[in-house]
């Protein structure tokens, strides 16, 4: 059976969230947590299913997407994996659900003190910038992206590659150049344009338990994509 797709703006992939979170009370970080055991599912099916000390750097954001690295950076440890965090921006002013993930990581010795060598990576997560992105990257974010780029190691992008307009699918400079993506829920419409294939590399998508009533309510007919499993090849 082949099953319809749809892909979501930005806007409505905002509304699912506020739907989810105010009228059916699927609190944002039981959607973290999918997202998160999701993403490091994956990561152990790209490194063929051997986490035994594989090394993987996760490279985070201040925000949502990176709540869902870190939960990933978890799971991967939680699974022999050899984990290092790489927060780009100050801990400090992390809002509370990633700074909970943040202090979970911290109490696991996940979180990287020095600069992390990206080059001696098996695999890189990215979960710097999610689905809210406005304008170009810049700051620690802009550099970490440009690190990533330029390590010669697979990425694997949380959501949308960062940098990348999830909507229209014009990337930024710098953009994520991701060997694959994951994104949430439903894809964002940009991840579908053809100047965001150099960028998006192989598709995936993952259940964060999104209802298909709820997906009614924004005018769109999902049939159960994830009947299977929780995770579906795109392209």
């Amino acid at each position: 059976m082949t099953l319809r797709i749809s892909a979501l703006t930005t806007a409505q992939m905002a509304e699912v969230d506020r739907l989810m979170i105010e009228e059916h009370g699927i609190l944002l970080i039981q959607m973290m947590e999918n997202a998160g055991r999701n993403l490091a599912e994956l990561a152990r099916r790209i490194l063929e299913g051997q986490l035994t000390d594989r090394k993987i750097i996760v490279l985070c954001g201040a925000g949502n997407n990176g709540g869902g690295g870190m939960v990933a950076a978890r799971h991967l440890h939680n699974r022999g994996a050899e984990v290092t965090v790489k927060f780009a921006g100050d801990p400090a002013r992390l809002k509370d659900l990633p700074a909970h993930q943040w202090r979970i990581l911290g109490t696991l010795g996940l979180t990287a003190e020095q600069e992390p060598d990206l080059a001696e990576s098996d695999l890189i997560l990215d979960a710097l910038l999610g689905y809210g992105l406005t304008g170009a990257p810049r700051g620690l974010m802009a550099e970490w992206i440009e690190r990533a780029n330029t390590a010669s190691r697979p990425i694997l992008s949380l959501d949308t590659p960062s940098g990348l307009d999830p909507t229209t699918g014009i990337p930024a400079y710098p953009c994520i150049r991701a060997a694959a993506t994951l994104t949430l829920a439903l894809p964002k419409t940009g991840l579908f344009a053809e100047a965001a294939r150099p960028f998006v590399g192989d598709l995936y998508l993952a259940d964060i338990s999104v209802p298909p009533e709820l997906y009614r309510r924004i005018g769109v007919e999902v049939g159960p994509l994830f009947a299977g499993d929780t995770i579906i090849r795109v392209n």
